[in-house]
């Protein structure tokens, strides 16, 4: 199976730039959205074959996630079931037979670090609602996870020592997810690749000098390890700040 995950910055912004000649020639079985910034009915994509599913902020214009899956699930949910988190339209689950597949847009500390304490909140929890259904079957979780998590994941680490995304503690917490069982599964296939990035500030030319942040991931239960075939960042696909990332899997 071909997974899909792509942090739109605008969904209707993007549309304008290619994007469903993309969905079209990538067919994927799920391709997933982050940061679609919009509300119920603003937009009408046409997408035959696929079964939509969208999570929508409460704030107008802001985050938002959505999933177009071939396969339609057992079961959807929307958030975590906390309410202190699921206002934002950051999480939609989906359950197959035989696993979880979950997609993620990641709060953003902010400048200045405002909203770090938060941050912290939201992993901690995000990380237990994660082990939680991995209990029951395997967990594919795909997103924004607005955290470079080694010096190789971003082209300037030093610089960016303690802005948001590459804090100690953000990165800290990536670890912790890591270690209670999780694959990042870019580096399990190119553990010491280089300069291969996700997202680029729209600033300073940086996308032109390949100045950038992998922050966009495919992380899966560690016992579909031998199921996975490829994880791939697609950095020549335009229309975004990010571009997608993909994942093949046996499953």
């Amino acid at each position: 199976m071909k997974f899909i995950s792509w942090n739109v910055n605008g969904l209707r912004a993007c549309t304008g730039k290619g994007f469903l000649d993309f969905f079209k020639k990538i067919d994927a079985d799920i391709f997933c959205i982050q940061e679609t910034k919009l509300q119920e009915g603003q937009i009408e994509l046409e997408l035959p074959g696929y079964y939509q599913y969208w999570n929508y902020a409460e704030k107008k214009g802001y985050s938002g996630t959505a999933i177009f899956t071939k396969k339609e699930p057992l079961s959807v949910r929307y958030g975590m079931d906390i309410a202190e988190h699921d206002t934002e339209g950051r999480v939609i689950t989906l359950e197959y037979d035989n696993f979880y597949f979950v997609t993620c847009y990641t709060p953003n500390s902010q400048n200045e670090l405002k909203r770090l304490s938060y941050r912290m909140q939201w992993e901690d929890d995000f990380r237990t609602y994660l082990k939680n259904l991995e209990t029951q079957k395997p967990v594919i979780l795909c997103g924004d996870l607005n955290v470079a998590h080694k010096e190789i994941d971003l082209k300037n680490p030093k610089t960016n020592r303690k802005n948001a995304g590459f804090t100690d503690e953000e990165r800290e917490k990536f670890s912790i997810l890591l270690d209670s069982g999780f694959t990042d599964t870019f580096r399990y296939f190119y553990p010491d690749k280089e300069g291969i990035y996700s997202w680029w500030s729209y600033r300073f030319k940086a996308r032109e000098k390949n100045a950038g942040w992998r922050i966009d991931y495919f992380l899966t239960s560690e016992c579909l390890n031998n199921q996975l075939t490829d994880a791939k960042i697609l950095t020549d696909i335009i229309g975004s700040d990010h571009c997608p990332v993909e994942l093949d899997i046996a499953i």
